[in-house]
């Protein structure tokens, strides 16, 4: 790709947006991330016996065991969430850049 076709892309309007509505909804998902991982692992050092109580008094699993699974499912479903956006609203725009592009 040469320096004028990456000028051009730098300047569509479409690829402003598109860099900065994807940036924004990272960052937005990363913190939900980092914010329930991190009350997990604070949870453990700081209330562990929470965490080491037993779902029912004849259980051997505690209940640590599903909040844990918890979060690796939250980080899934966080994953499914960017996926879905990245492959409507996103894709859209990277068209739209393409297109642009080609029609100059």
């Amino acid at each position: 790709m040469n320096k004028e076709t990456i000028e051009k892309i730098k300047n569509d309007p479409n690829y402003k947006e598109l860099i900065s509505k994807r940036n924004g909804f990272a960052v937005k998902l990363s913190i939900w991330m980092l914010a329930v991982y991190f009350a997990f692992i604070l949870t453990i050092a700081f209330d562990p016996s929470f965490l080491g109580t037993p779902i029912s008094s004849d259980s051997v699993t505690t209940i640590g065991i599903p909040i844990g699974m918890a979060v690796i499912i939250f980080a899934f479903v966080l994953t499914g969430i960017y996926t879905k956006r990245a492959n409507g609203e996103f894709d859209d725009l990277n068209n739209k850049i393409k297109n642009s592009i080609k029609e100059n």
